[in-house]
């Protein structure tokens, strides 16, 4: 029965240490072309129709609006559209006074992806439009930001992803470690994958797609993640995602711990069902077309489980050296040397932290509670996965924004 157990726990072990080597490999490819731009400059061509869904956003949705008022490209360019649904507060007033359009949601809304469907078919007869831009109300946008994206379609571009930087990073511990999170997604997988020639991940805000894709495909996500979501329907579509790394926005992130446990139960539930839906059909056309962008998506929607896993295998593993089960492979001699090995792996962890920081022109000071607490910060997800393999979310729910005190000059470098 030992003998049995050891072989399913090097087998799991094999799989575990295989996904982590996957992503640590791939993800040094982010440091070619070091600093380098990704896209040349080109003139302003391409119009752009912004499109805002919002819930009760009315402290913020004016401090987005005169930051995209302040853009660098051509009035004529760009149009900003507000769509807010169920709010129950004047969202729609703050728009309209802050000088956007308002295009009132006229259909049922659970989830961001209903207020965008609609959006996008109130406008596919408009034929001046090139590409469409999708915001969250709480942003902030760097002013090159549409210039970038501009470039970007310029060089046959279909769907970009911007560079999601943080308005709020200095709060706390948590937005600290949400600005982490996303400076270490930009760096080793969206840029990595962007330097061989692979496709980077929408993650939420600040995307751009063209117009000809969202009339040809639609936007048929049906998950609680749309923009994870809608990756993996472009990878399956041979679409590639470009990483846009110098078109900026400013997210603000949650200030409360049980918000962001919300929040991130949201996500995981949102992987989950992605999994289920489309686990089977990734790997697939990957195995039969040797599309990378397919696989990633695939290794990205297992990530629960295989992070529920790794948990699994330190108990075994701490019940094989309670009985006094001899291992031979690399994760049990570090587990071995005891406290040291923790010790080590937060160290790696503290170094990448302000490697990133550092790479993105950043005071580690201003963020210093989310360096050293990331890892709590990842460690919490751990429970959250475990209890959405059991129990997922399945609504939507609001996470409060009411940072409107940041001035976007503060931001820009």
């Amino acid at each position: 029965m030992a003998s049995v157990a050891v072989t399913i726990y090097y087998i799991l072990f094999a799989l575990s240490f295989i996904y982590g080597m996957y992503f640590g490999i791939t993800g040094l490819f982010g440091f070619k072309n070091y600093h380098k731009s990704l896209f040349g400059k080109h003139k302003p061509k391409h119009k752009f129709a912004i499109i805002i869904p919002t819930r009760n956003e009315q402290d913020v949705i004016g401090a987005l609006i005169k930051s995209l008022q302040k853009q660098k490209y051509p009035e004529d360019l760009y149009e900003i559209i507000v769509v807010p649904n169920n709010c129950t507060d004047d969202t729609a007033g703050a728009a309209k006074k802050a000088g956007a359009t308002v295009m009132e949601c006229t259909v049922p809304v659970k989830v961001k992806a209903d207020a965008l469907r609609f959006a996008f078919k109130n406008l596919k007869e408009r034929t001046d439009i090139d590409a469409y831009v999708i915001f969250d109300a709480d942003n902030l946008v760097h002013p090159d930001f549409l210039a970038r994206m501009n470039d970007a379609l310029c060089e046959g571009i279909q769907v970009g992803q911007c560079f999601r930087d943080s308005k709020n990073m200095s709060d706390n511990w948590l937005t600290g470690s949400y600005t982490l999170f996303y400076f270490i997604q930009n760096f080793f997988f969206n840029r990595a994958r962007m330097n061989f020639s692979g496709s980077a991940a929408i993650n939420g805000t600040g995307f751009v797609v063209r117009k000809d894709v969202i009339d040809e495909y639609g936007f048929n996500t049906v998950t609680l993640t749309e923009d994870s979501e809608f990756t993996g329907l472009c990878a399956l579509r041979g679409i590639q995602v470009a990483f846009v790394e110098d078109a900026i926005t400013y997210d603000e992130h949650p200030q409360s711990f049980w918000q962001s446990w919300k929040q991130r139960k949201r996500w995981t539930s949102g992987t989950l069902s992605c999994l289920k839906i489309y686990g089977q059909k990734l790997l697939g056309t990957f195995l039969k077309t040797g599309n990378i962008a397919c696989f990633d998506m695939f290794m990205m929607y297992v990530a629960p489980i295989v992070t529920v896993l790794g948990l699994i295998l330190t108990v075994v593993l701490i019940i094989f050296h309670v009985l006094d089960v001899e291992l031979f492979d690399f994760f049990s001699y570090l587990y071995a040397s005891g406290i040291l090995f923790f010790i080590v792996f937060y160290i790696l962890n503290v170094a990448m932290n302000i490697f990133v920081v550092k790479y993105n022109k950043k005071s580690a000071k201003n963020i210093l509670g989310g360096i050293f607490l990331f890892s709590f910060f990842i460690a919490t997800w751990i429970p959250i996965n475990i209890i959405c393999l059991f129990k997922k979310t399945d609504s939507w729910e609001q996470i409060k924004h009411d940072r409107s005190d940041v001035d976007l000059d503060s931001l820009v470098k």
